[in-house]
């Protein structure tokens, strides 16, 4: 090979070489962002519980980039161990996620299981003593009786504001529906969602029949057969007081349970 034809080669190798080098991130940028993901994944301390071997490794491998860095390390290498840093700092907060979303899950299972323990527990008293004393609950918490039955309301303030999950505070009331209808194997019960005048009227009769749905998937959870539930959404229709106060707009808003005679026959709908 001719001097000439070498000096191309060797200026051609040194411009593929260069340009190579610039494709690649700085290996300064690189560690930056590592350890300001580390450090973020390390402040967290729902990640630190979750996952804290992923937030070790990430730590490690940052602190190898660090040493790398500043000593006798490469570019490339530096480049590498604060990628892994990254990813394990990734993989520390995507399991501290699925740890949280699990938690919510068993929360809410053992909700359920709570409620089931205290139908378990009542029914340890006498059938009729309970049966009589129930009776009782269930007339003092119905609302009104009329040629639509015996109805129990709801009001708003056991649901939380424009949503249809029950709180806490409902259930009580729901477990002395439980009991009425455990003892009552006969009676059926129509359960229906109302809101007031505010806002879209199509979206208050989702609301409507949304909050009465999760009153009667409340009851089958809880050991209530479905045949014996019917749910209807009303929306802003039919309100108990005017709309034009504060006041009269909390009692529209209210989910009805209409009870079925002892024959398990209800009252016209609506």
């Amino acid at each position: 090979m001719s001097a000439k034809t070498q000096a191309i080669t060797s200026v051609m190798l040194a411009l593929l070489l260069s340009g190579c080098a610039s494709s690649q991130p700085n290996s300064g940028e690189a560690l930056e962002a590592a350890r300001s993901r580390f450090q973020a994944v390390r402040e967290d301390s729902n990640v630190l519980r979750s996952a804290p071997k992923d937030v070790i490794r990430a730590g490690e491998s940052l602190a190898r980039a660090d040493r790398l860095s500043s000593y006798w390390g490469s570019a490339d290498d530096v480049r590498h161990y604060a990628y892994l840093s990254q990813r394990y700092s990734d993989i520390a907060e995507q399991h501290s996620d699925l740890n949280l979303n699990q938690e919510r899950a068993v929360k809410l299972e053992l909700e359920v299981q709570r409620l089931q323990l205290a139908l378990r527990e009542a029914k340890l008293l006498s059938v009729q003593e309970h049966g009589s004393w129930l009776e009782e609950q269930m007339l003092s918490l119905a609302t009104s009786e009329s040629e639509r039955g015996l109805v129990m309301t709801l009001g708003d303030v056991l649901f939380d504001a424009g949503q249809a999950d029950l709180q806490a505070s409902a259930n009580r009331t729901v477990l002395k529906l439980v009991h009425f209808l455990q003892l009552n194997p006969r009676r059926v019960v129509r359960i229906e969602g109302y809101t007031d005048n505010r806002g879209d009227k199509q979206v208050n009769l989702e609301l409507s029949r949304a909050r009465a749905q999760t009153v009667a998937d409340m009851l089958v959870d809880l050991g209530i057969d479905a045949k014996r539930i019917e749910v209807q959404g009303h929306g802003e229709n039919f309100p108990v007081k005017e709309n034009a106060s504060s006041k009269g707009r909390a009692q529209n808003r209210r989910v009805e349970i209409v009870f079925s005679d002892e024959q398990g026959r209800l009252g016209a709908a609506r």
